[in-house]
């Protein structure tokens, strides 16, 4: 399943901080900024699609061609227009130094095993990204592995573990350059840390999967010059690339060349039996093939799993057999041993009432992960028969995540975390069961200051919507609160607790932080997710939009001073919400959103989102459902929209930032009203993973900077 995920629109979250002590100041008068004027944006009569009969304009076609001298002078103005407008709030660079003093913290990840060794990823604060360490034993000197800050001067590119050995000798290394989703592979040895000479290029949603003295890898053909953040990316293929030989002698495994828009992602079974290769047709669905590396007569793999219906993930191996998580029959998925000869599935772990939101194996057992309305329990099970052992004691209602890997490993790592609750690392022993703190986050935060209440919001047909609500104890719901509510509604994707740095502002200063769990996601497993995808996407605008009218009802906000935020798919969401209903909130962000649903299929890797939205093209019922609700095509003329910050950034190319573009424009030219509408384009940095910290703290700053201005109340800064 996290296979696939790769692949999906990972928006980032507005995340949750923690907060000091301090008094509420958004009584406060702010002092109003005028509206900007706007660059004229070229309009191109011209250009229109007819989709089944019905004539579409697009004038803003022109802003697709990220490369174009047009389209950088008119990216330039516009960062130039919205830089002047954050440049005259007074509170901007408090905002901003108050963020960067709380990010100033060091930041671990779980330690993994490999032999001998203990590799772990480290930011000691402000680093631009972390910087993986390596270590003798648990107890051993930590001494640098590799250091992305040393390869590029404004931390950019980002270097990241793609896969080790069995016999832990060696780790292939994935680099991406300035948040593209393109990768180069290059290899390392552990113990010493030196490199090898093999690189490999073109490589996308890859990992790598090692068997005896290489790895299997996914890659695309070399694009055309120009087009690389672009064009739509079709026939990727795996190959096997076989350690000291050149890349151009690497071996074809697989490829379909019926099906041009597949993802293909290969992983070796732990026992290094069995070569697996998940198929997705999108970001819902998958196949299986398998081949037995042990078996001279099998040269290629095979049909294991037929897709696309389900979701079909391998865990581990047991006795010869497979341990799958899917959801064949089973909406809140199960695990399943299956035989790879016969295709014979027989149930291990039945499916429950709950989520089965995760699996792992390690220490020789079993390990689940269940959602319980939105939260995490976890259980260890014997390895063979899938035998419940205990459940595993967590600190609270949050999220945990980890509980996988060696076979021989003596103990698991997991991190916990929730909204008041900074992310720390434990070490649990299977035999005994017993957790312990193995690296507590050391953030200045008082949690017992802060509470979290959860509530179900009923939606429009009566759904009942979980809503998480943060802020600091002994509020008072007299509608005056400045309040962020952000959630994402898509591509089975759970919103589950979490704890950050960068909501801080809004809590100390007496704010909310109310994030929802739409239809769409994963909470509730896939009934849930049917329930707000392809014709029934309007649950998920629907559900926002209740949770949005149940703050003010409740009084815990108003409208003046709610703010809607989202990224990705949370992007389409809050333009979606905005344009149905544009009096709903007082500040919308919509975060590297898909804004052009007619034509997000034809860029880079939109065409695999099709399983989840529908295409223009497929038939005239979706297009007439995605017509209904696109951002870019709903703006109206002559309507007051929310103050609006777009964000974008010039080397996306998961979302591609034409999407904002063409928003930003059409709502610039439509809007009236004395609201700011805004698009901040960032440069050098992709769809948000691996962007560096200085970039983060920054975006951040403007973001709740736009948000206290445009709310009419001021942040408690020290």
């Amino acid at each position: 399943m996290d296979h696939m995920k790769k692949i999906l629109l990972l928006g980032m979250p507005l995340l949750l901080a923690g907060c000091h002590e301090s008094t509420t100041s958004h009584q406060t008068a702010v002092k109003e900024i005028p509206a900007p004027a706007y660059p004229a944006t070229h309009r191109d009569t011209s250009v229109s699609d007819t989709y089944f009969g019905t004539r579409v304009p697009d004038p803003y076609r022109w802003l697709e061609q990220d490369t174009a001298a047009a389209v950088k002078a008119w990216v330039k103005q516009e960062n130039a227009v919205t830089q002047a407008y954050l440049g005259q709030i007074p509170f901007r660079e408090g905002i901003r130094k108050r963020l960067e003093s709380l990010w100033n913290y060091p930041r671990y990840s779980s330690p993994f095993r490999e032999g001998e060794f203990y590799l772990f990823d480290k930011n000691d604060g402000l680093q631009q990204q972390a910087v993986t360490y390596i270590q003798r034993g648990l107890d051993g000197s930590p001494k640098v592995f590799l250091d992305p800050n040393t390869l590029s001067k404004d931390g950019t590119v980002t270097a990241h573990i793609a896969g080790t050995s069995a016999d832990h000798r060696y780790a292939a290394i994935a680099l991406n350059r300035a948040g593209s989703d393109w990768q180069q592979m290059q290899v390392m040895e552990i113990a010493t840390g030196r490199h090898l000479p093999d690189t490999l290029e073109w490589l996308k949603f890859s990992g790598a999967a090692w068997h005896q003295d290489g790895f299997y890898y996914s890659r695309y053909a070399e694009p055309q010059p120009g087009a690389e953040l672009s064009a739509a990316n079709r026939f990727q293929q795996v190959y096997y690339h076989r350690l000291g030989t050149p890349q151009s002698s690497d071996r074809l495994v697989f490829e379909d060349r019926k099906h041009p828009l597949r993802y293909f992602f290969a992983q070796v079974t732990e026992d290094q039996r069995f070569l697996v290769i998940d198929a997705s047709e999108g970001t819902d669905g998958t196949e299986l093939y398998v081949q037995d590396l042990t078996d001279p007569a099998q040269t290629r793999p095979q049909l294991l799993a037929e897709g696309f219906r389900y979701n079909y993930s391998v865990v581990g191996t047991e006795g010869g057999d497979l341990l799958v998580y899917h959801n064949n029959e089973a909406p809140n998925y199960k695990i399943s041993r299956v035989n790879p000869r016969t295709r014979t599935f027989t149930d291990l772990v039945a499916e429950r009432p709950e989520k089965l939101e995760s699996a792992g194996t390690a220490a020789g057992k079993l390990f689940t992960s269940y959602l319980k309305d939105v939260s995490t329990r976890v259980f260890q099970h014997e390895l063979r028969t899938g035998r419940q052992e205990r459940e595993i004691t967590l600190p609270g209602l949050g999220t945990a995540h980890g509980f996988s890997g060696n076979h021989d490993d003596r103990e698991v790592f997991f991190t916990y975390t929730s909204f008041t609750y900074p992310p720390t690392i434990f070490s649990y022993d299977p035999a005994t069961g017993k957790a312990g703190v193995f690296r507590k986050s050391e953030v200045n935060f008082r949690p017992d200051d802060y509470e979290t209440r959860q509530v179900f919001v009923p939606a429009k047909d009566g759904t009942r919507v979980p809503l998480f609500l943060t802020y600091k104890k002994g509020l008072r719901p007299d509608g005056t609160a400045p309040t962020l509510l952000y959630a994402y509604g898509g591509f089975n994707i759970s919103m589950e607790p979490a704890f950050s740095t960068s909501n801080l502002i809004l809590l100390e200063s007496g704010g909310i932080y109310a994030q929802a769990s739409l239809r769409g996601g994963g909470e509730y497993g896939e009934t849930w997710h049917k329930a707000g995808m392809l014709d029934k996407k309007q649950n998920v605008f629907d559900d926002f939009m209740a949770c949005a009218d149940y703050l003010v009802q409740e009084k815990y906000t108003s409208r003046q001073r709610l703010g809607i935020a989202g990224g990705s798919n949370g992007g389409l969401l809050v333009g979606a919400v905005m344009t149905q209903r544009p009096d709903l909130c007082q500040v919308a962000f919509p975060a590297v959103g898909v804004m052009d649903m007619l034509r997000y299929h034809t860029f880079t890797v939109g065409w695999g989102w099709v399983v989840e939205y529908g295409s223009s093209q497929q038939s005239k019922a979706s297009f007439e459902n995605l017509y209904r609700y696109s951002p870019l095509h709903n703006l109206r003329a002559g309507v007051s929209y929310p103050a609006t910050l777009i964000t974008t950034a010039d080397h996306d190319d998961r979302v591609v930032p034409a999407h904002s573009f063409k928003f930003a424009a059409a709502l610039q030219e439509k809007h009236r009203g004395p609201n700011p509408v805004l698009i901040r384009i960032e440069t050098s940095a992709g769809h948000g993973a691996g962007k560096p910290t200085s970039k983060i703290i920054e975006e951040q700053a403007d973001k709740w900077a736009f948000f206290f201005q445009n709310t009419g109340t001021r942040p408690a800064l020290p």
